[in-house]
């Protein structure tokens, strides 16, 4: 059997980068913390054995996040053959401080120097053979980005690698280290007694927690610990702590020399685009920018041709032609036709637009860039009650809620979390562009606006969320604070990006051949035949309208309360992209775009259009995003607290814009409906404003309860 490597790391150092370089992974790669949850494995392409584990992205062992409890009890409990600790080199000091924790556990250790090429870059000097020395590890060069030194990073692998010592602390930690290492030798493995005395030494709560240590032991450790902390007035976790940091800068000023003539690329571009009053300008123009790419312009260049040609006439012709040679049933050539190409087609067509939308956002992430918006952001969340923390899940929500919604894992503070969770889904995913898409091309002519302020209004009611439910009994606190790195600024690796954008786009095409297949295929069925299962060429008569007619009274306050507008919202719980294939198949939505375009007239006005989109980007999201929020949770009862907070939300705001829109643009007389609106409005601005309460209220007590994790 094979051995086992583990690659651990800082968020941003290089370690997915070389996790899929060593095992031909085709694993996400991104510039924020969250991108790499749970334990990643592959196997060693040099080899064909050896086990490789890509271990989520932590500054220390110490368990604070979710990241580091799943990396030190993998470390712990498994203890692989071999660790690879990847290191920053353009950010020594701070990648070294894991580096000592990781001698603590007496393994094996293969220390990689990532990002050499921007050390060479700068003009500084490193002293490979002095760390090396200096630690008593094997120290590798490599950039990973670029794939250089991969060769002696295989050789250092083959070789035999001594098990690792521990730094040697003061003479009194070290003597107190003894002190506890004789209390705890009858209950913890010899490998395990440095790095666990030195854990309770930290006075680590889930540590100490899983040893069952006798009452005099414990004694004798607190009366230790407790006259050195007063000696240096300084808590038992922070002496190690410096004294570990101490060791790291001493190191570190002997084998470094730094350049110091100009300032680097990244600072001088971090002073514009993360400019207090620039940042976040810039950040509107950009994503203006992008849009405009991906709608306007270059992407549906590509939609245009594949709505109106390939599936407007190249396919459907040939696939009748060809039943028509057979002569095959009309009802069956009907639901190829009508139902399954139709439906699956008018998704399909918008392929371009999301492909080119997941380039340009791919290309923002691998930059550097997105991480400078989540820092500029935070600026702004902090301001309204959120953490800066809850922007990470919405940027990866922008291409699929469900791993957004995972990614607020990451988040300690439970208030917090639970908010992001329950907001995440409100930014548009890719699974909502096609109805973006498909609106502002049918109703508004293509205009890049619409897409930039589904965008923009998907982070304006993150916001009001935040604020609103901040003033309530189980949200109410502060915010916790937000720490990240900001990455380097480099060019992106094109291969990972093609890579990555390919991997989104065939989710997608995935999707479309599955559930929107069926659904398309389902919808075709219903609106095709009659409760006494007759074949009707009116679909007014058919079942779909009959269930439809039913349910639209409830979306006619909203502006679409036509039975094809509602079965397609209805559509859209199941997956979102079912909106576009469902009203695809019953508009007919395949023909040129002047034919689409008078189609949508007649179920849209450009005010209930805006509607029909504020809805569907605010609702209840997909099945499977609301899994993962079940999943996130860890209660049902939260689930269902927000599913109706979302589709509550969603309907107000729907109907708001529809009424008191009516008015105002298309000056429908001032009703009870508009009189309604003003009132809901009048009432969610008392609700933001209102002052927040002091302390929870009993009455929430089954919700107030910590998720199951």
């Amino acid at each position: 059997m094979g051995k086992t490597i583990a690659l651990v790391g800082n968020p941003n150092s290089g370690k997915t980068t070389l996790f899929n370089h060593l095992t031909g992974s085709t694993q996400r790669v991104g510039n924020w913390p969250g991108v790499t949850v749970e334990q990643k494995a592959g196997t060693l392409l040099h080899d064909g054995e050896t086990q490789v584990i890509d271990l989520p992205g932590i500054y220390s062992l110490s368990p604070y996040t979710i990241e580091e409890i799943v990396t030190r009890d993998y470390l712990t409990l498994d203890a692989p053959d071999l660790i690879i600790n990847i290191v920053d080199a353009s950010n020594l000091e701070r990648n070294l401080y894991l580096t000592t924790q990781l001698m603590e556990l007496q393994l094996p250790i293969v220390v990689v120097l990532n990002m050499m090429d921007i050390i060479e870059k700068r003009g500084d000097q490193l002293d490979v053979a002095g760390l090396s020395r200096a630690f008593g590890l094997p120290f590798v060069t490599i950039s990973a980005l670029k794939e250089s030194g991969l060769e002696e990073l295989y050789k250092a692998i083959a070789e035999p690698i001594n098990v690792a010592e521990p730094i040697t602390y003061s003479i009194v930690v070290e003597s107190i280290l003894d002190t506890i290492e004789e209390i705890i030798a009858p209950f913890v493995p010899k490998k395990l007694r440095c790095y666990y005395s030195i854990k309770l030494f930290e006075r680590d709560g889930q540590t100490s927690g899983k040893l069952a240590i006798p009452e005099d032991g414990q004694t004798v450790m607190e009366g230790l610990l407790s006259r050195y902390e007063k000696e240096l007035d300084e808590d038992s976790e922070a002496i190690l702590i410096n004294e570990r940091y101490k060791l790291v800068t001493k190191i570190t000023r002997q084998v470094l020399v730094k350049n110091a003539d100009q300032p680097s690329f990244s600072v001088m571009i971090d002073h514009i685009v993360t400019n207090r009053w620039l940042g976040l300008p810039i950040f509107v123009l950009i994503m203006y920018a992008v849009y405009y790419f991906s709608i306007t312009t270059v992407g549906t260049w590509g939609t245009d041709w594949v709505n109106d040609v390939l599936f407007g006439s190249i396919v459907p012709e040939a696939v009748q032609t060809f039943f028509d040679s057979i002569d095959i049933h009309p009802a069956v050539s009907s639901l190829v036709v009508d139902g399954a190409i139709g439906g699956v087609g008018a998704v399909l067509g918008f392929l371009p637009q999301m492909a080119a939308l997941f380039l340009c956002l791919t290309l923002l992430e691998d930059s550097g860039y997105m991480a400078r918006v989540a820092f500029v952001m935070d600026r702004v969340f902090r301001g309204f009650g959120l953490s800066g923390k809850s922007f990470i899940p919405l940027l990866i929500g922008s291409g699929c809620s469900v791993p957004g919604i995972q990614a607020s894992r990451t988040i300690e503070n439970l208030q917090d979390r639970r908010m992001t969770i329950l907001t995440t889904s409100f930014i548009p995913c890719g699974a909502k562009l096609p109805v973006i898409a498909l609106i502002a091309n049918a109703i508004f002519g293509g205009a890049s606006w619409v897409a930039l302020s589904m965008y923009l209004l998907g982070i304006a009611t993150v916001i009001f969320s935040g604020v609103l439910l901040r003033k309530t009994a189980i949200f109410s606190g502060e915010a916790s604070p937000f720490v990240m790195e900001l990455p380097m600024y480099h060019w992106p690796q094109w291969k990972s990006i093609f890579r990555a954008v390919a991997a989104r786009c065939m989710a997608f095409v995935k999707n479309a051949g599955t559930v929107i297949f069926l659904s398309a295929s389902l919808v075709w069925f219903l609106s095709s035949f009659n409760w006494q299962m007759q074949m009707i060429v009116e679909s007014d008569q058919s079942i779909l309208a009959q269930i439809g007619g039913a349910v639209a009274v409830f979306f006619a306050p909203l502006g679409f309360g036509s039975w094809q507008a509602t079965v397609a919202t209805i559509q859209g719980l199941i997956a979102k992209e079912n909106i576009v294939g469902t009203l695809g198949v019953l508009m007919g939505a395949t023909g040129s775009e002047a034919e689409v375009a008078a189609a949508f007239s007649a179920l849209f006005n450009p005010v209930s259009a805006v509607s029909f989109l504020v809805f569907n980007m605010i609702c209840m999201p997909c099945f499977a995003a609301v899994g993962a929020m079940r999943t996130e949770f860890g209660s049902a009862k939260w689930t269902l607290f927000g599913v109706l907070y979302q589709t509550t939300l969603a309907y107000v705001l729907a109907f708001i814009i529809n009424q008191l829109g009516s008015v105002i643009v298309l000056g429908t007389p001032f009703g009870a409906g508009a009189s309604l609106a003003a009132a809901a409005a009048a009432i969610l601005v008392f609700l933001v404003v209102r002052p927040a309460p002091k302390k929870a209220s009993p009455m929430w007590g089954s919700l107030a309860k910590p998720m199951v994790k």
